[in-house]
């Protein structure tokens, strides 16, 4: 992997990552227009996605240090509350993700066809929302579960994560700025799990993994870390503003363009 690669792969992790347009489908795209063959790289996959974790705790430090400071008074409190409908929206993606791991991993092959069709899904699933009112509501136990479900088929390449927690969300009558925190809260224990993973098969199997310097691996963090960062506060401001509308079209538009290429090939 050279460090142009890595400055490519990492600006496309970090906007993407955030933004309701699918990193992993992009990533797909990505190997395949561009000709990259590290990206199954375990190391620098390890990499970025530490910095898009640590983007979204930079974004959202407050939250978080409210959520430490309420869990350690060891009461029934907001804080407490709202950690544990976090960790209810992560037993389906993590029931998904032990349960068919190598069946997923075998869906990352460069197959465009597939992206594009679950970029037309993503696609769906940013314009529905636009049929319900805007809601005012709280996420509760119940809704925290039906969003982890959402989280949890945004396993595939090409469906969208932060797309399919937050139109979920709003369907279920959350306010937009309360679906879009919890939609980036939400991820980081999934994420931080999925690193650890990474390491343990690293660890395991270093002598497979191909070598990769320093320098590489310092880009690759750095623009993954501030496009990150960019692109989770302006999500943010996109999703108050309810404006899903126009990746909905941005997907559409790029899921037709993949499915076109792919028979093209």
């Amino acid at each position: 992997m050279t460090w142009i690669d890595a400055l490519i792969l990492g600006i496309i992790q970090g906007l993407t990552e955030f933004l309701p347009v699918s990193s992993s489908g992009h990533l797909e795209i990505g190997v395949v227009l561009l000709g990259i063959n590290s990206t199954n790289n375990l190391l620098f996959a390890l990499i970025v996605h530490m910095a898009t974790s640590l983007s979204t705790i930079f974004v959202f430090h407050k939250d978080i240090l409210l959520l430490i400071k309420g869990l350690l008074k060891f009461e029934w409190n907001d804080s407490t509350k709202f950690v544990l409908k976090i960790i209810i929206s992560m037993f389906p993606v993590g029931i998904v993700g032990l349960l068919f791991e190598s069946e997923i991993e075998a869906l990352f092959t460069g197959d465009l066809y597939l992206v594009g069709g679950m970029l037309l899904v993503t696609s769906i699933l940013l314009f529905i929302p636009r049929y319900f009112s805007q809601g005012i509501g709280e996420v509760t136990f119940g809704k925290s579960l039906v969003i982890g479900l959402a989280q949890s088929i945004a396993i595939l390449p090409g469906i969208s994560r932060s797309g399919s927690t937050i139109a979920m969300a709003l369907v279920l009558g959350v306010s937009r700025e309360k679906a879009a925190k919890f939609s980036f809260l939400m991820v980081l224990l999934p994420i931080i799990g999925a690193s650890l993973l990474k390491v343990k098969k690293y660890i395991e199997f270093p002598d497979l993994e191909p070598e990769i310097n320093t320098l590489t691996l310092f880009l690759g963090f750095m623009t993954a870390f501030i496009s990150g960062y960019l692109a989770c506060r302006w999500m943010v401001k996109i999703v108050k503003k309810g404006k899903l509308v126009y990746f909905s079209i941005y997907c559409f538009i790029l899921g037709l363009t993949a499915i076109y290429y792919s028979y093209m090939l």
